[in-house]
């Protein structure tokens, strides 16, 4: 028990009441993103925007990959923490999202470090292997469950020796230890979380944070 708390609506108020407050432009891009289909739940939470600012951060990093952009609330959270000449590419299926997030992002003074590629990250079209393969020092996936386990190989090649690969929604609101759940993204998900067991490359570990969160260091 010891390793546990109880997140009840009272202690979220109290986290929220404790935490810093967001930036502006990030907090008036989270308000609109709201009123969307899926905006209240889809972006990242506060607190763990505030976590992927702090790892960019901590880990140095000049070169994000971002695999799934939806309107851009991580990615507003990733680009502010950059230091000068750092560079964000997200990738996102359709434009209409980053649509959405751009003018935030010219607000919050970072879509300068911002490029979007439009299409299946995993399936190349974007152009991400290649030369920014062993480069690029975090990669952020959020995207369609399913393609999770697609993703992370991506992900993996992409990152340098060192580098870390941040993974969200890896408990899938306890989807994962749901025998009777089958779907195709509860799938992928759990697919995900064996091969980066399993995986010698990395070394990881996957923090019972908001759905759920993987943070694993390549170490070779």
């Amino acid at each position: 028990m010891g390793e546990q708390v109880v997140v009840t609506p009272a202690l979220l108020d109290y986290l929220r009441e404790v935490s810093q407050p967001e930036p502006a432009a990030l907090a008036e891009l989270r308000a609109e993103t709201a009123l969307l289909p899926g905006g209240g739940v889809l972006p990242v939470p506060p607190g763990e925007g505030a976590f992927l600012a702090m790892l960019v951060a901590l880990t140095g990093a000049r070169l994000v990959v971002e695999v799934g952009t939806f309107t851009g609330c991580s990615t507003l959270c990733l680009a502010s923490a950059l230091p000068d000449g750092g560079r964000v590419i997200t990738c996102e299926l359709s434009p209409k999202w980053p649509a959405i997030a751009r003018p935030h992002w010219e607000r919050a003074g970072v879509a300068d470090r911002l490029e979007v590629l439009v299409g299946d990250a995993a399936g190349s079209p974007a152009g991400l292997t290649g030369e920014l393969a062993g480069r690029v020092d975090l990669v952020f996936v959020d995207a369609d469950k399913a393609g999770y386990p697609r993703y992370y190989e991506l992900a993996v090649e992409l990152v340098r020796p060192g580098g870390l690969v941040v993974v969200d929604n890896t408990l899938f609101s306890g989807r994962v230890a749901d025998p009777a759940a089958v779907d195709p993204d509860t799938e992928g998900v759990r697919e995900l979380n064996r091969r980066i067991a399993a995986d010698d490359r990395v070394q990881a570990v996957l923090l019972a944070h908001a759905d759920g969160m993987t943070l694993a260091r390549r170490t070779r």
